[in-house]
């Protein structure tokens, strides 16, 4: 019917100006087909005011659409004066077609350049200066940003105007008021241009001339004079074509070269062919000439204080000059009384691997089709009186999973609406059949704690939720399965924009489901029509101006469910820093090397100045978005709050229980790591020479090599008794795998946002992640039981390597999981545990750690590891010298484990065929 409706208004209004014989029909006409784009942007805009209205932001709306509409008004009016100035004279249709064109790209050019404008606008001054120019820091984040998008604007203009020039016919047939305009426009053009090189002044500070970003000496003492010069060169270069003399001159070179004589065409192009020619001589040719030929054979003497200015711009660029840089020795070694005075950290060790614990919540937690995890993150949790590291997975409804016939326009709008629940289980505690220990599972959800108490279950928005629903309809709405039959409910949230006017239902009906929409009988006036559902794309709408994490996580909080991600400020425009590179590389085995194209963090490419500042909230049922400003120095993020006063909140606001769940994100530290390996080098020539690189420790994780991604750990501070929930990553030297250093991002109270270093003594010699997992590899019994298990119909999965602070000790911890053929899960079997060059392994973790401070390699339960009969002699003759040398120490424990392990493998020999 909507579709209908437009293809009469056009018809109308074309069957109108094809039969018209007056003017009043031709403007009637015109009327009908112009106001179907008219309605459509009402209509568009009208459900964009009534969203933001119902998520409290209506300032923000306001303030962004006065902004864009204000500055689309000024830059259309300018540049169409402009442009109608310099090119009158020339024929109506070019004239009206270059207008026309000018007016559509000031249009876009606003609807893409409101941010930098507003930014300009209320930029928040700062007190560092860059050191070449001495300009506030300020200046090149908010007010150059909008200088560069100006200038590619008026270039376009100057150039439009210059065309149109050209294509006239009174310009080729030389008529004196017409050829008048060409001198003006190549002036005006001169102008722009010499706008644009000034701005190459200040765009110095990103060069990449010398050996590192920024003005280096050949940039200082050749190309800014060279700037300089050509700035001064263009404007008068511009003022030439109004001399008789100089037209007479190009007029005379452009006969002598047979080409068609027109003074000021002559004369205009002379002087941009002038202008060509110094530019690439002076501002291009030059340079490198002298970088080549006098810098680079004595490049760190030229060179040095330009690398100390990057070193320095480039770690505030990272906010690494904040880091806490400190020495780790590794050199005690792991004994019970170390176990036993940091069991609240050992108890805590992740033994799951995200992947693999992702496929079990789908084989046992999803319950119906209809459902899907997405993914598992981990967070933290204080359960009882433990401090408690958890995975946790949200339980989101995938409609696309129900039966075809079920996919109707009721079920998708009215009925199936929302996920529920969610799945949580410790990182550590597993059952005998190598599954995890669920603290909250099931629909509806049962909790093993008070603490795990969820109240309000339904997740109405999520990573998953990308469709519009209506609840409060007359349609009963899907709650979750219980046996044979279902539970219904309704909504009872303030969610969503209220369907409470013919006029609502009308506009959404435009937006989402056409006439299905306006003439379903279950919409009522207490109905609420839910979209924009999807997580990110809901934050990105209220602040796109903000980079945000791609990997929310949802926690729960007094019952109730909600996401918090984590959202950057980010700039390219820092001085002196060196932009994020997203494709890096990394170094395994033996100095060969492999493309990076895990964790990438492509949103940030190109950034050199990047802060987590804002962590955004939303809440899963009502869709309620809060972001809380955690970087009060940040001076972009100050900015935006000076433009959207009621968007943010002090980071002091967040509510404790919810504040306990932040996190130092991930791609953060990932990133700040990558500068980090290189930056942590503050000696200028140790920089130069990139004697002390760092890059990222490699493992062997699902049957590849990678780079290892930072993970979360429980640790404890030096000097300090409570566990820390901490994001490490480690590092090994470049063509080596031993590690060389880890760093750390804190997350708890008081501590979050702490950026520690730690660095190994480099006499020390540490094993690294890949080395670990070559020690698993060479041990003969044990690559002979991971190989036969391969052998044997499943597969053998290898999880994280973990390199875990023990007070003085590093621990490395890896997960091996089991998945048979006909499963579709894998099984926790098998731990391996390293410190120092003593390696343990065991079907349990506690079994392995024990093995490790005894000195004994394997503790493996025999129905796990099927061997041959040398192997099973082998093994019974091990069992017995540990069980005479546990008597000789009576240790009567471990003595009578052994004597266990005896009689199993001397009772399998005997069931044994020969």
């Amino acid at each position: 019917m909507y579709i209908l409706f437009v293809l009469l208004l056009i018809g109308a209004g074309l069957a109108l100006l094809a039969r018209s014989r007056n003017r009043y029909q031709k403007s009637l006409g015109a009327c009908l087909i112009g106001i179907v784009p008219v309605v459509i942007l009402v209509m568009e805009f009208w459900t964009s005011l009534l969203w933001f209205d119902a998520l409290g932001y209506l300032s923000r709306f306001w303030t962004v659409t006065f902004a864009r509409i204000g500055l689309a008004l000024v830059a259309g009016a300018v540049t169409v004066c402009l442009t109608s100035y310099l090119i009158r004279g020339v024929e109506a249709n070019i004239r009206w077609v270059t207008l026309g064109g000018v007016a559509l790209v000031s249009i876009g050019w606003s609807q893409g350049a409101w941010q930098e404008m507003l930014l300009f606008w209320s930029g928040e001054p700062t007190t560092k200066t860059d050191p070449f120019l001495g300009l506030s820091i300020g200046f090149y984040l908010f007010s150059l940003p909008f200088l560069d998008s100006i200038f590619w604007l008026a270039l376009i203009v100057a150039l439009a105007a210059m065309i149109a020039l050209l294509m006239s016919t009174r310009i080729v047939m030389q008529e004196p008021e017409a050829q008048a305009r060409i001198p003006m426009a190549s002036f005006v053009l001169a102008l722009v241009a010499a706008f644009g090189v000034s701005l190459e002044i200040f765009h110095l500070q990103y060069s990449d001339l010398g050996v590192v970003t920024g003005p280096g000496w050949t940039d200082i003492h050749v190309a800014y004079p060279a700037l300089l010069s050509l700035t001064i060169l263009l404007i008068v270069a511009g003022v030439l074509p109004f001399f008789s003399k100089f037209r007479r001159l190009m007029s005379q070179l452009a006969s002598a070269a047979n080409a068609v004589v027109n003074p000021n065409i002559s004369a205009t192009v002379g002087a941009w062919v002038l202008i060509a020619a110094i530019w690439v001589g002076l501002v291009h040719a030059v340079p490198g000439l002298v970088q080549w030929l006098v810098v680079k054979p004595n490049e760190i003497t030229f060179e040095r204080p330009y690398i100390e200015r990057n070193i320095e711009y480039t770690r505030v660029g990272f906010k690494l000059d904040t880091v806490e840089e400190r020495q780790f020795e590794a050199t005690a070694a792991i004994d019970q009384s170390v176990l036993d005075d940091n069991q609240h950290l050992i108890s805590e060790v992740r033994l799951w691997d995200w992947q693999a614990l992702d496929a079990v919540y789908k084989q046992f937690q999803e319950i119906r089709l209809y459902y899907e995890f997405l993914d598992v993150d981990i967070d933290r949790y204080q359960i009882g009186d433990r401090y408690r590291q958890v995975m946790v997975a949200a339980r989101e409804l995938a409609k696309r999973n129900l039966p075809r016939e079920s996919q109707t326009f009721v079920n998708q709008r009215f009925k199936y609406t929302h996920g529920h629940g969610i799945t949580l289980a410790p990182v550590s505690d597993f059952t005998g059949e190598g599954l995890p220990k669920l603290l909250i599972k099931d629909i509806p959800a049962k909790s093993a704690s008070e603490d795990l108490a969820v109240t309000r279950p339904e997740i109405y928005y999520g990573e998953m939720t990308d469709d519009p629903v209506i609840v409060n309809s007359k349609e009963l709405e899907f709650d979750y399965p219980s046996g044979e039959s279902n539970v219904y409910a309704r909504y009872e949230g303030r969610g969503g924009v209220a369907l409470s006017s013919l006029w609502r239902k009308f506009i959404f009906g435009w937006k989402f489901d056409g006439t299905p929409f306006l003439l379903s009988s279950y919409p009522t006036k207490d109905s609420r029509v839910m979209f924009h559902r999807q997580i990110q794309k809901r934050i990105e709408r209220v602040a796109p101006f903000l980079v945000f994490d791609e990997d929310p996580y949802i926690v729960l909080v007094e019952g109730r469910l909600k996401w918090i991600v984590d959202a950057y400020t980010s700039s390219a425009y820092y001085p002196y820093s060196q932009p994020f590179q997203s494709k890096g590389r990394f170094e395994y085995r033996n100095g060969d090397q492999q493309v990076d194209k895990t964790s990438t963090v492509r949103r940030l490419q190109g950034k050199n100045y990047v802060r987590n500042s804002v962590k955004a909230v939303v809440d899963a049922y009502d869709g309620e978005v809060q972001l809380f400003v955690f970087d009060d120095d940040d001076s972009i993020v100050a900015s935006w709050r000076n433009v959207f006063p009621d968007l943010f909140l002090d980071g002091e606001q967040m509510p404790d229980n919810l504040r306990k769940h932040v996190r130092y994100p991930q791609d953060f530290l990932l990133v700040q790591g990558l500068i980090y390996a290189r930056y942590h080098m503050t000696d200028p020539e140790v920089f130069y020479n990139q004697e002390d690189l760092w890059v990222r420790a490699t493992e062997k994780h699902y049957h590849r090599v990678q780079p290892v991604e930072p993970y979360y750990v429980m640790w404890e501070l030096p000097g300090s008794d409570a566990a820390e929930f901490v994001l490490m990553m480690p590092f090994t030297p470049k063509n080596r795998q031993v590690m060389i250093g880890w760093i750390a991002g804190l997350s708890d109270g008081d501590n979050y946002g702490r950026f520690i270093a730690y660095k190994f003594p480099k006499e020390t010699r540490v094993l690294g992640p890949q080395q670990v997992e070559t020690k698993i590899d060479q041990d003969s019994f044990l690559s002979g039981q991971l190989t036969l298990w391969d052998q044997q119909g499943s597969e053998v999965i290898r999880g994280n390597v973990l390199a875990i602070p023990v007070d003085d000790s590093l621990l490395y911890v890896e997960p091996i999981y089991l998945r048979a053929e006909t499963a579709a899960y894998p099984e926790l079997r098998l731990v391996a545990v390293m410190q120092g060059d003593q390696l343990s392994y065991a079907s349990t973790f506690e079994e392995a750690l024990l093995g490790l401070v005894k000195k004994k390699t394997k503790l493996l339960p025999r129905q796990f590891l099927p061997g041959t009969p040398k192997e099973l002699v082998a093994e019974a003759s091990e069992a017995f010298e540990e069980y005479l040398a546990a008597l000789g120490e009576k240790d009567f424990a471990t003595a009578s484990d052994a004597l266990q392990v005896l009689s199993d493998r001397l009772l399998e020999l005997e069931q044994l065929k020969w």
